[in-house]
């Protein structure tokens, strides 16, 4: 029986991690789709982005309450992966708490610790449950969130509120057979910990086969449950869970309002003013002004909105949206996330991208959207992982002007007197200083 359930438990574990690893696979392509970009500069800056921003969500904190919420269920999810690892190595070689004997006294301190931290998820994702769906928290409850978003939020955490219970009854009945010295749960005695005891009472009833079945259904619902999570994550946003940390590496450190000019935009404004400067060896002009597509995005951006977790802080931050304009940063993100795995798709369809007659503008993301846009930097500094919906909408609105030449008459006037006086008012240039002259 225990060869039985050490082969299941081997192929369960390699199914799960082949069918995970096949799906970051997709995503790497996926953000390899976008333009090529270097943010290898300054590594000393990146790691430190790392450590304040995804290990210690330093921007979380400018909501103490939520942050301290949030930084429970994030431990949990680190530190309670021990226990699982422990889970894991006892699955592979058919053996029984395989920690317990070499961490000897501190085995106990260690499980009550986790226990602690089971209780502490519980109750927090209660609270997550009760803010969304009894308080009814504005930036949980918007439109971008209806259908599989909010149905997302819920499975999350259901989930792990369920993974904590098994945990704590899979504890509670163990300790009870080791009590009542039913093998293999009395090799290496443990005690009771810290709250699972307090199930004891409800399990006491039980005979010794049956509390032997509870603790093996609880193992295997637990790590099961584990596996499933594993290969959620990748269509859920709570991939951030993972993808927080390269992008708090590859976040931008240029000053926050600083915006990028390209290069090849910066070459036709040359030429054309002095034109003895102009390529004559039949030099390609670029492709694209701006970005269209996915494909005219950078990886970086794509990288983003992957991580993104749609906690709608930006949204919630930017004053297009709060005035009842239609921009939300979060949608630009989800939207951008949308296309991608659509595009995705048809390559794993296809074998390459087939036109699809669809694009990130227009058909995902609308211009009255991006024209919206104040450029205020508002949903880059929200953000807690520093992830830039403003960079994506400049690129989509620069496309928009320079490719389609579509952009408000205003705009039309301010380019021209850009282009024609050199700044964005109809005056001469030998005129601009006619204002400091006294009658």
């Amino acid at each position: 029986m225990e060869l039985i359930q050490q082969i299941l438990f081997v192929v369960a574990a390699a199914g799960a991690i082949y069918l995970f690893a096949r799906k970051l696979a997709e995503m790497r392509r996926n953000i390899n789709l976008g333009r090529q970009d270097s943010l290898n500069n300054q590594p000393e800056r990146r790691w430190k982005n790392v450590l304040l921003l995804a290990f210690g969500q330093k921007k979380m904190f400018a909501k103490p309450l939520v942050a301290i919420m949030h930084f429970i269920i994030y431990a949990g999810f680190l530190i309670i992966n021990i226990e699982v690892l422990e889970i894991f190595v006892d699955g592979v070689l058919g053996t029984h708490r395989v920690f317990a004997a070499p961490l000897g006294a501190a085995y106990p301190y260690l499980i009550n610790a986790f226990e602690w931290l089971a209780v502490g998820v519980i109750l927090v994702c209660i609270a997550f449950l009760f803010r969304r769906d009894i308080m009814k928290v504005k930036r949980l409850n918007q439109p971008e969130l209806k259908g599989w978003p909010l149905s997302d939020a819920h499975i999350i955490l259901v989930t792990e509120i369920v993974l904590m219970s098994l945990f704590l009854i899979l504890n509670a009945s163990d300790t009870l057979l080791q009590s009542r010295g039913i093998e293999p749960y009395g090799q290496h005695p443990t005690g009771n910990f810290a709250v699972s005891q307090y199930l004891h009472p409800s399990l006491n009833g039980l005979g010794d086969g049956a509390l032997k079945g509870l603790e093996r259904v609880s193992w295997w619902l637990h790590i099961l449950g584990i596996f499933a999570f594993l290969n959620y994550l990748p269509y859920s946003k709570h991939l951030h869970i993972l993808f927080a940390f390269p992008n708090a590496y590859y976040a931008r450190l240029e000053p926050q309002g600083k915006i990028e000019n390209m290069t090849a935009i910066q070459q036709e404004v040359l030429y054309a003013m002095q034109p003895e400067l102009a390529p004559t060896d039949g030099q390609e002009p670029p492709k694209r002004f701006g970005a269209k597509d996915i494909f005219d995005l950078s990886w970086h951006n794509l990288l983003e909105a992957y991580s993104c977790t749609e906690c709608g802080r930006c949204s919630s931050s930017c004053p297009a949206n709060a005035t009842g304009k239609i921009l939300s940063p979060r949608k630009i993100m989800m939207d951008t996330r949308d296309r991608m795995e659509e595009v995705g798709r048809n390559i794993k369809q296809n074998g390459s991208f087939v036109d699809d007659g669809k694009s990130l503008l227009h058909n995902y993301i609308t211009e009255e959207e991006i024209r919206a846009c104040t450029t205020c930097q508002a949903c880059v500094e929200a953000c807690p992982v520093s992830i830039s919906p403003l960079d994506i909408i400049l690129q989509l609105r620069r496309y928009q002007a320079m490719e389609e030449s579509n952009v408000p008459q205003e705009w039309t006037a301010m380019f021209s007197n850009t282009e024609n006086n050199f700044a964005p008012w109809k005056f001469s240039p030998d005129e601009r200083d006619a204002w400091t002259q006294t009658s």
